[in-house]
């Protein structure tokens, strides 16, 4: 592999809202619709060899109007599972947990279908996602969403997946990972596309 592209997925109303969205399917907003199509001519500009899309329909609108038109939909690219804590925001999180900060104290259980997960849950998904971006030849195209891609890129640098909480990510933005003197290395981080 050459050089993985983290593409964001544009903005939703949720995200927006600053609600935790893991597994909840909401669709782009129209702000989030111009965001991915403001990252077309950035993926126009060398042909991808494998592109990996989450299941979200928020990540698969984004990678559509980007022009990433053939792709394979990955579940390891959900977004962290905030079990119990999904669609709620941090403030109101904090209204019984004083403090409270995702990366440091994790998510409470939810239900069956959205039991939540830790940090290193998250993780180890990401790992899967780097042993087959690095499995395909020249470029690779990750599209997915904040909270993942944070953990994906601590643990393309070597750090433990919490250490994402060190790397801020916006909506509709790109992010490059690739090598430096064969060095998992960060080359572009939360670029807005202009």
């Amino acid at each position: 592999m050459d050089e993985m592209v983290l593409l964001r997925h544009g903005a939703t109303e949720w995200s927006t809202a600053g609600k935790h969205t893991g597994r909840t399917d909401v669709p782009l907003t129209s702000a989030g619709e111009e965001q991915a199509r403001a990252l077309a001519p950035l993926v126009k500009e060398v042909p991808f060899d494998l592109v990996l899309v989450s299941p979200a329909q928020r990540a698969r609108r984004t990678a559509e109007l980007a022009g990433l038109q053939t792709y394979e939909v990955d579940a390891d690219l959900w977004e962290w599972d905030y079990g119990g804590y999904e669609g709620i925001t941090t403030p109101t999180i904090r209204e019984t947990h004083p403090g409270w900060y995702l990366w440091r104290d994790g998510v409470i259980p939810g239900d069956a279908e959205h039991p939540g997960e830790s940090a290193a849950d998250v993780g180890a998904r990401a790992d899967r996602v780097i042993a087959r971006a690095k499995a395909a030849e020249g470029r690779v195209a990750l599209v997915a969403h904040g909270h993942f891609l944070r953990v994906l890129t601590a643990r393309w640098l070597g750090l433990p997946p919490a250490d994402g909480r060190l790397l801020k990510l916006d909506t509709g933005t790109y992010s490059r990972l690739g090598f430096e003197h064969a060095e998992p290395v960060v080359t572009t981080w939360n670029a807005p596309v202009t």
